[in-house]
């Protein structure tokens, strides 16, 4: 018979164990309640960020977005953008080192800062920036001057990082979350900080590619030629788009100073593209005659006009600078430049085309482009006889070079007037453009532009293979109400490939002295051209190709061999 043993305790272990599972369920059933609850909060709180973003600055930092959208070149290369950038600060009540041993060693840490300005904010009675942008190289050195009284606060802050690249295109935004101080930046301000649109890059229309050969060859050309200034434009001919931008001297966004008070001429802000307005000379000689042409008064390229002598008009002569002393066609008016030649079309075809042209090319108006610094021309109160003839050769009418640029760009390609814009342009984003040449007169124009550069005051211009066409102009700048003989402002105008034209470059030189002292356009302002040319060529497609070229047999026969003396 078996025996049965029974175990003190047993059933009580049994209890326990049940009572363990019991409790250990109860456990994950709470923790599994509070992780439901924290999902939920977390669903809830997403939610809310996802509906409220927009609506506040706390919106904005909960989703990420920065305050102002980047700034990107046509190919994606980033010219502005806001990061979190560190910035030095001191405290003057809690500095424990000397204060004026302290301002030289920042000195030396950042020599383009004064000892002495260092020493005002040290000495200050109240918090203050002892730089904003700081390197994180700089913030090492001052933090290992172990100065309590220093702080490094990291602030949003708009930042440049191709520098002193397309500045007065890009202009600045003092603070990361304010207002845009000139260029695209206050230009397309409501774009860049539109809650909707800050987390797409802002695509603007300059290759930085194009923009840096550009601003190397002026920046080269105004140190050889001792020259006030230079600036230049490079515009694609069928849809208005600037490629490239600028101006000299430059400046950096990233430090900006103080320029209050200047004018134009004497601030690196100042975009002399669109902000300086000058009497652009012998570049208008192609818009006077093209006008000629569109109305009936030149019918022939082998009609002669004459200039055997000077034009005298109300007690004024109008001059050749190298009087052929003989009648003249078309084609020699243009390749000698002749203002007499220019002046005696304009009178025969009255004011009103003349007038007409210019209003349909916004001679009398600002530059039509997103800037907002922008200079007004100035359009002549009284447009009679002479105001005619010295217009049609550059003379008496004052705009920016972005208006010659625009103008030549109609010019060229086809007749059909556009606005520059900043913006890169989908294809069914170019405008259909204004008509203010015929079709035949601008093919009979890039015959005449191709001339001026094969045979003409040009010729320095003629970068192989890439059948440049274009027009000199030099003019005396106006001071204390006459012109000083001595101060020219010369212009280059051109576009490239004439068979087939796809880009403007215009060249504008200020008071340049050229070598050996040659101070016009052919000397200053068209070599600047060629070498534009040569460079940037290649990057937008456009490869020499020495047998291509713009057909100008009909033409060559009717100049008469006489070399232009330049």
């Amino acid at each position: 018979m078996a025996t049965i043993i029974v175990q003190p305790g047993g059933a009580r272990a049994g209890k326990q164990r049940v009572d363990l599972t019991a409790i250990a369920h109860n456990r994950l059933m709470l923790l599994l309640i509070l992780f439901m609850l924290i999902t939920g909060v977390v669903i809830l709180r997403l939610t809310w960020v996802g509906i409220f973003a927009g609506s506040g600055r706390g919106g904005d930092a909960a989703a990420g977005l920065p305050a102002r959208a980047d700034i990107v070149d046509r190919n994606g290369v980033p010219l502005a953008r806001t990061m979190d950038a560190y910035s030095i600060a001191a405290r003057p009540s809690k500095l424990i080192s000397d204060p004026a041993d302290l301002a030289r060693k920042l000195h030396e840490i950042f020599p383009d800062e004064p000892e002495a300005a260092f020493y005002k904010k040290l000495t200050g009675k109240g918090w203050a920036y002892l730089r904003r942008r700081a390197l994180p190289e700089e913030v090492a050195a001052v933090n290992a001057l172990g100065e309590i009284g220093i702080e490094f606060p990291r602030e949003k802050e708009r930042l440049y990082p191709q520098r002193t690249l397309a500045a007065h295109v890009l202009g600045f935004a003092p603070d990361a979350d304010g207002k845009g101080g000139m260029g695209v930046e206050a230009a397309f301000n409501d774009r860049l900080t539109d809650a909707a649109l800050r987390g797409q890059p802002f695509a603007m229309s300059i290759d930085s590619r194009v923009q840096g050969a550009l601003e190397s060859e002026l920046y080269a050309q105004l140190v050889q030629t001792r020259a006030k200034g230079a600036s230049g434009v490079i515009l694609d001919a069928n849809s208005g788009e600037v490629i490239a931008m600028a101006s000299i001297p430059v400046f950096d966004p990233n430090k900006l100073q103080n320029y209050a008070g200047k004018s134009c001429s004497e601030s690196p802000l100042c975009n002399h593209m669109v902000q300086a307005r000058y009497e652009l000379g012998s570049a208008f000689k192609p818009l006077s005659i093209a006008a000629a042409m569109d109305r009936g008064v030149v019918t022939s390229m082998s009609k002669t006009y004459d200039a055997t002598a000077p034009l005298g008009i109300a007690g004024f002569r109008i001059k050749d600078d190298h009087p052929l002393g003989r009648w003249i066609n078309v084609p020699e008016i243009l390749v000698h430049s002749s203002n007499i030649g220019t002046a005696r079309i304009a009178d025969q075809m009255g004011a009103e085309p003349l007038q007409h042209l210019f209003r349909e090319l916004h001679f009398d108006q600002r530059a039509p482009i997103e800037l907002n610094e922008r200079a007004g021309t100035l359009w002549p109160a009284n447009w009679g006889r002479i105001t005619t003839l010295t217009v049609s050769y550059g003379h008496g009418i004052a705009v920016t070079p972005l208006h010659l640029a625009s103008a030549y760009a109609a010019l060229v390609n086809g007749g059909l007037w556009r606005p520059a814009t900043l913006r890169k342009l989908k294809v069914d984003e170019v405008p259909e453009g204004r008509r203010v040449f015929s079709a035949a007169t601008s093919a009979r124009m890039r015959q005449l532009l191709r001339m001026i550069v094969a045979a003409g005051t040009g010729r320095s211009a003629d970068a192989k293979g890439y059948r440049v066409g274009g027009k000199t102009g030099s003019a005396e700048k106006p001071q204390e109400g006459r012109y000083n003989k001595t101060s020219l402002v010369t212009t280059f105008a051109s576009a490239f490939p004439m068979d087939n034209p796809r880009y403007v470059v215009l060249v504008t030189m200020d008071e340049a002295t050229g070598q050996y002292g040659l101070r016009t356009a052919a000397w200053t302002a068209a070599p600047v051209v060629k070498r534009v040319v040569e460079r940037t060529g290649p990057m937008l497609g456009v490869l020499p190709d020495e047998r291509r070229d713009v057909d100008i047999s009909d033409l060559m026969p009717l100049l008469h061999g006489d070399k232009e003396k330049e």
